[in-house]
């Protein structure tokens, strides 16, 4: 008899784990309040994107493997992949968290392992997820097992981290990580670590926050290095070539559900402690702004066109969540700025602001904006540049567009010294 498993939660992290799940010998259900997404999944389609996702799940629903639904049912393993966002003032808000697991309490069975997910504040299974069991009568530890597994992937390469990365998993007891550790072994092939429930979720709060940390570092260098006419890039590179030093780059600030998001659930917990942390997340919080700042400069008078290219956190992604580009097309058009943008990643359904295709968004622009590092706008058409925008000046936050044509101007964080209030006149 096949063993079932129950996913709750069918985004970015839960539906690649139900679809590898099933994949992999398991019948899986996969429970979700999106109703789109549930149609969807069980005519075999996928709702987000995710290298191979679309394939995987197509082939696991048509061998009934996978199917989808609004509510729970019973299963030998419950595992909770549901978001964990953040109120306005940074904690976290752990509604999702609470509601998903009051919702499998009744089709909770004696030997059952539940796994929780989904990124937690330290304490989170002990001072809330557990108690919830508890008050429903179950002896944690003993007739039912419970579990913290964070995630631990890169989108882009879910379906393959899934598998070869170490998996933390951490218990309520030492019984209960073994149980679920068990259970992830159906797949995992990379080093499974056991430890407490606590330990799981604070490290992986800080394997996010030490790369927040170090994309401030270099964010700050970035803003140093304008100031004192030093290219930024170059001393990374430069840096970096010592064994035991390894910068990050600067960019537009962070994005997504784990670096801007996670170290806020540290410093709920002590704030007093937290100055670091704290100040980091002040400093990649800034950068958009700083990047308005540099457009101010190029392009001075107000309803001028400004392009944007990318609204996505990271490249050949269409995640916008917490993403920076976002807040800095909020700012230009508050601004007075026209903006045309272009994401081929993103669909019109998924944001607010009007998308444009290429060359619509560059049409009389007097500054293209690189703001995500898609593999699209890595070899952009430099003449279509040249020829329809107003003024061909590019300012690459992401430092990743190769230009060679004498007619365009190129700005990223290695020359913003560059950039001054003249520039425009200069230019003309």
């Amino acid at each position: 008899m096949r063993r079932k498993i129950c996913v709750i939660g069918l985004g970015y992290i839960g539906l690649p784990t139900a679809a590898m799940f099933a994949k992999t010998g398991w019948d899986v259900l996969g429970v979700d309040v999106n109703a789109v997404a549930v149609e969807k999944l069980n005519r075999g389609e996928i709702h987000i994107e995710e290298v191979g996702l679309g394939e995987l799940v197509s082939e696991v629903v048509n061998k009934n493997s996978l199917c989808a639904s609004l509510s729970p049912n019973n299963a030998e393993c419950f595992i909770i992949a549901v978001p964990t966002p953040h109120h306005e003032d940074h904690t976290a808000n752990l509604d999702y968290v609470i509601e998903a697991t009051k919702s499998i309490l009744p089709f909770l069975e004696k030997g059952n392992t539940v796994i929780v997910e989904s990124t937690i504040p330290p304490r989170t299974i002990d001072d809330i997820v557990g108690p919830i069991l508890q008050n429903d009568g179950w002896a944690l530890g003993e007739d039912l097992f419970l579990a913290h597994c964070p995630e631990r992937v890169l989108p882009g390469r879910i379906l393959i981290e899934l598998v070869e990365n170490t998996r933390i998993v951490g218990g309520i007891n030492e019984e209960s990580a073994h149980k679920a550790a068990e259970i992830y072994r159906s797949f995992v092939t990379g080093d499974i670590l056991i430890t407490s429930a606590v330990s799981a979720e604070m490290s992986k709060l800080m394997e996010n926050t030490y790369r927040d940390v170090n994309i401030a570092l270099a964010n700050e260098l970035a803003k140093i290095s304008k100031k004192l006419g030093i290219d930024a890039l170059e001393v990374i590179q430069l840096a970096n070539k010592h064994p035991r030093v390894n910068l990050h780059l600067p960019g537009p600030g962070v994005g997504g559900h784990c670096l801007a998001v996670d170290p806020y659930f540290i410093i709920e917990k002590d704030p007093e402690q937290s100055i670091l942390i704290a100040d980091a997340r002040a400093i990649n919080n800034s950068m958009p702004k700083f990047v308005l700042e540099q457009v101010r400069k190029l392009v001075s008078r107000k309803g001028e066109k400004v392009t944007v290219l990318g609204l996505t956190y990271k490249g050949d992604i269409d995640d916008v969540r917490e993403s920076p580009a976002m807040d800095i097309v909020s700012l230009l058009n508050e601004e007075g700025y026209n903006v045309g943008i272009y994401d081929p990643h993103v669909s019109q359904s998924q944001v607010s602001f009007k998308l444009s295709t290429f060359e619509e968004a560059i049409l009389q622009s007097s500054c293209l904006l690189v703001l995500t590092d898609h593999s699209e706008f890595k070899d952009l058409d430099e003449h279509l540049i040249v020829n329809k925008m107003q003024r061909a000046v590019v300012l690459d936050t992401r430092n990743c567009i190769k230009i060679n044509h004498p007619q365009i101007k190129y700005f990223n964080y290695g020359n913003l010294y560059e950039i001054n209030p003249m520039q425009e006149l200069v230019m003309k």
